[in-house]
């Protein structure tokens, strides 16, 4: 383990696992408990304009932070400086710094370790490489080569945190790696709770939940009996979604 600072006091935990098999050790070197609930928050990262990111600001700091709170439990997601990793990380700081001490949570960016960089680097600039979002807590850097091959870790890094405590996936916007997302999450028996009206592959799978079919990928995903979706705005303030990510951690602890 190393500890990555980011110059401005904050400092995050970083473990570097190179096997699946190494997953159990990476998160006992982060000091990360097992038994703890899980929120795994998937889906946009460059794919997620400024507008979108204005619209969805409230499900994060009204709905996601606060269910995360309540729940203590550790959210995981792609770790990086875009899209929903963006806007988590800067609800959380918000809820900090408006002096929560409850705010507090692990936050548990999975990426690829060839494809990212430390926020400040010019390399971040570059190619394909991003930064890694700052208020991040804790990194698990993965091998690969390509943006994806994070997917099946993401999913086994949430399942070694919950060792067995509910955990649900939130998927919000997201393109083809968000559907990998959902794949793996199905296949670690996990929840999904699909926000609908966030775009792209959340709406894909939505639109399958609702009848239609003709898009194959997001049709075979809303066969799974494990995936539900749930609008936003929600027109409740956001206590649909909140209900709605409660039913699921309480009937994944049933099961």
């Amino acid at each position: 383990m190393r500890i990555l600072e980011f110059g401005d006091g904050h400092a995050a935990r970083v473990a570097r696992p190179r096997r699946f098999a190494d997953l159990a050790a990476a998160v006992g070197e982060l000091g990360l408990a097992g038994g703890q609930r899980v929120l795994v928050v998937i889906g946009g990262a460059s794919g997620l304009d400024e507008p979108g990111k204005k619209r969805l600001r409230t499900l994060f700091s009204q709905v996601l932070v606060p269910v995360a709170r309540a729940w203590n439990a550790a959210v995981v997601d792609g770790g990086t400086d875009s899209g929903v990793m963006q806007l988590l990380g800067h609800a959380s700081r918000a809820a900090r710094t408006a002096g929560a001490e409850e705010a507090s949570f692990p936050l548990v960016g999975v990426a690829v370790d060839d494809k990212v960089v430390a926020l400040g680097d010019a390399a971040a600039e570059s190619g394909e490489r991003r930064a890694l979002e700052r208020n991040h807590t804790h990194f698990v850097l993965v091998p690969g080569s390509s943006w994806g091959d994070e997917s099946p870790w993401l999913a086994r890094v949430a399942t070694e945190i919950a060792a067995g405590a509910p955990s649900v996936t939130v998927l919000i916007n997201g393109g083809e790696i968000a559907l990998d997302d959902v794949m793996n999450s199905v296949a670690a028996q996990r929840p999904v709770l699909v926000i609908k009206g966030t775009g792209r592959a959340a709406d894909r799978i939505a639109a399958a939940l609702d009848g239609d079919r003709a898009d194959d990928r997001a049709a075979d995903l809303a066969r799974s009996a494990l995936v539900t979706a749930v609008p936003w705005p929600d027109g409740a303030g956001g206590a649909a979604v909140r209900t709605a990510l409660e039913n699921l951690a309480a009937s994944r602890h049933q099961a």
